[in-house]
């Protein structure tokens, strides 16, 4: 089996190889996959963070060695919470665009370099560190950071981002990992009875009229709550749903708030 690691940006991954299939998630910089199958032009692959399986364009794979995606799957790496960062490869005049929640494996936080496949890169930012010690209020901060992104369906970035796509990155800055799908997420942590006892970084859930769970988002405050519907937004949320501001009704109704986070 070969394997391979995300050198660009974002990497999207499409329902079928082919340019107009539909976009179901994306592979952010420096996440590594494993390919099941190749074709002259695609790539059917399954992600190491949340076995998620999909295709992606072939030109658009750096390949790995199995032992080098050995050495990642045992290694934690650091994750970037800045909305943008620019990455440089070292000896070389080109820069990268990178976002939030991409991966930087055997980043030195001294020097800011690090390896991904096989090559030196130096991440250019002021600040190396997301430690915060209150992880929820560091969650908030960094959901906050992404307000007025716009919706987008499989999209995982600033530039664009669905529901789940933005609670899973946000944990995964804050170094939990969550599946990628709300109705996946929802499978995780301990129910919440009332909202009342909610707390900020609790993921809560929303079903439609056949009990399925087509919506997530996370607690900020009591009765508040950051998801992307449309945008990434705040909007008031009760015992009923989500009661949208700006239209003055109930757009999502609620299912059940999880506690993963201790």
């Amino acid at each position: 089996m070969k394997h391979g690691i995300s050198g660009l940006s974002t990497i999207p991954v499409r329902d079928e190889p082919r340019e107009k299939s539909e976009m179901t998630t994306q592979i952010l910089f420096g996440e590594h996959f494993e390919i099941l199958e190749e074709t002259p032009k695609w790539c059917r692959i399954r992600q190491a963070y949340d076995s998620y399986e999909g295709w992606i364009d072939q030109k658009m794979v750096t390949y790995i060695s199995e032992e080098e995606f050995n050495t990642l799957e045992n290694h934690d790496p650091f994750v970037t919470s800045d909305i943008f960062n620019i990455v440089q490869l070292d000896g070389d005049y080109n820069n990268s665009l990178i976002v939030a929640g991409s991966s930087l494996p055997f980043l030195n936080k001294e020097t800011g370099e690090f390896k991904l496949g096989g090559q030196t890169y130096r991440l250019q930012s002021q600040h190396l560190g997301n430690n915060h010690d209150n992880k929820r209020a560091m969650m908030i901060e960094n959901a906050l950071k992404f307000f007025n992104s716009p919706y987008l369906w499989g999209g995982k970035t600033p530039l664009g981002i669905d529901c789940s796509g933005f609670t899973q990155v946000i944990y995964k800055i804050a170094g939990i990992k969550i599946p990628r799908d709300a109705s996946q997420q929802v499978n995780v942590g301990e129910p919440i009875t009332f909202v009342e006892e909610a707390k900020p970084g609790d993921l809560a859930f929303f079903d439609n009229d056949d009990g399925k769970i087509t919506h997530v988002g996370i607690i900020w405050d009591k009765h508040k709550i950051i998801h992307s519907s449309g945008k990434v937004r705040i909007d008031n949320v009760d015992h009923s749903g989500i009661y949208n501001i700006d239209t003055k009704r109930y757009t999502h109704r609620l299912r059940v708030i999880k506690r993963i986070i201790p």
